[in-house]
């Protein structure tokens, strides 16, 4: 069986890449535009793994980290922030919210599919 994976950007190119990156791994892939919509589709996609961005609109990754969090149904899904920020402040708030790692845009494939089998492990 695959894993299910939601993937949660507002850059269409990065959804895209993303996608492509693990469905040639034999992953399933859902999509949100941003916090809000990751968390409207949460329930029907079921993921086993999460990967957000922290800066979009209408809902930013800290906000949406701190969504999931709060259902007890998806509090132990790891979560994988991809961001272009490496400030520590924001690191830390991020784990404070309850990320399960950290990794910087751009990002190799090879390693990001690696992450997301490490903490479905």
């Amino acid at each position: 069986m695959s894993l299910r994976i939601l993937t949660v950007d507002d850059s269409r190119t990065i959804r895209d890449m993303l996608k492509l990156a693990l469905i040639q791994e034999g992953f399933e892939v859902a999509q949100a535009v941003d916090g809000e919509h990751g968390l409207e589709v949460l329930d029907d996609c079921a993921p086993e793994v999460i990967i957000t961005d922290i800066n979009m609109p209408n809902m930013d990754g800290f906000s949406f980290i701190e969504g999931v969090r709060a259902s007890e149904k998806w509090r132990g899904v790891p979560i994988l922030v991809l961001t272009t920020e490496s400030d520590p402040e924001k690191k830390k708030r991020a784990k404070q919210a309850g990320a399960t790692g950290w990794i910087i845009k751009p990002f190799n494939a090879a390693k990001l599919v690696d992450a997301v089998r490490r903490v479905a492990a």
